[in-house]
């Protein structure tokens, strides 16, 4: 399993010399499997470079995911360039909602007057699949649902194939539970002995005092799941759009520090775009 980032700012795209080393794109994954699959999750800005990418190898058949329909995930969405493309093939699985959400949340991205090109001139093949199971396969790679804890609802996933696993938790409160979201415990099991966890660290302990409910984690709560959890390599997600580069450096030393003092076998490191991992 191949997974690249190309976006891991939260809230809102962020451009400027402070933001070199972690960028400023919001929320995309990209996921390669075993079987020769592609697996993108969210459509922040990211997704723009990601689809000139697949357009360039011609790849043409794509599955996509969604962890929630906040804007900053999706409003990269009309700048995918395989959607104009009449080669494409889109797969849009019905995670975290029913099919229909799924389609009415992207056709409303391009809804008059939001773009200037509207959703029925896509001419890709958008296929859109049965609302999301408690597991399901994409070729070689099983992926497995959880709700998140977070204004509105929406989904983290685990990702497993060949005996290596990935969870991905952004825009996930480990301090609250939102309706329909669940517990640290919850996610403690969730998450147990993942080869790779990204998760949602954008505040730290003194900002979490006036952000709580807002849907995002402290960072302390994430190291403290990566730790019950037992996950080999902890990343950092959903960077905040006022963090620059050096403080985003600050917070990974903080959290380094802390895992040598308890003497705890991890790593830790916050997510940058470009950012690849192979499991």
């Amino acid at each position: 399993m191949y997974i690249k980032c190309w976006g891991s700012r939260g809230s809102i795209p962020v451009s400027g010399k402070e933001y070199l080393k972690y960028g400023g794109d919001t929320t995309c994954l990209e996921i390669r499997t075993k079987s020769d699959d592609i697996i993108i999750i969210d459509a922040g800005t990211g997704i723009r470079r990601l689809g000139n990418n697949l357009a360039d190898e011609k790849r043409n058949t794509i599955n996509f995911l969604f962890t929630h329909a906040h804007w900053d995930h999706l409003m990269g969405f009309p700048f995918f360039k395989p959607l104009y493309l009449k080669r494409t093939k889109l797969r849009m699985h019905g995670c975290p909602f029913h099919t229909k959400f799924v389609e009415t949340i992207i056709s409303k991205i391009m809804a008059p007057p939001n773009f200037p090109v509207k959703y029925s001139d896509v001419i890709a093949q958008m296929d859109y699949e049965n609302a999301c199971p408690s597991d399901f396969s994409i070729g070689s790679v099983t992926v497995i649902p959880i709700p998140i804890s977070h204004p509105n609802g929406g989904s983290g996933y685990k990702f497993i194939e060949e005996g290596k696993s990935f969870v991905f938790l952004t825009d996930n409160e480990l301090g609250f539970v939102h309706p329909g979201g669940q517990t640290f415990k919850d996610y403690t099991k969730f998450s147990a002995g993942a080869d790779l966890l990204i998760h949602d660290g954008e505040y730290t302990p003194d900002e979490y005092d006036t952000f709580i409910e807002w849907g995002h984690s402290v960072y302390t709560d994430v190291i403290d799941l990566a730790q019950e959890a037992g996950v080999k390599k902890l990343g950092l997600f959903h960077l905040n759009q006022e963090r620059h580069d050096d403080d985003v450096d600050e917070i990974v030393n903080i959290c380094q520090k802390h895992i040598s003092d308890k003497d705890l076998d991890f790593d830790c490191f916050a997510v940058a775009s470009d950012m690849t991992f192979n499991l």
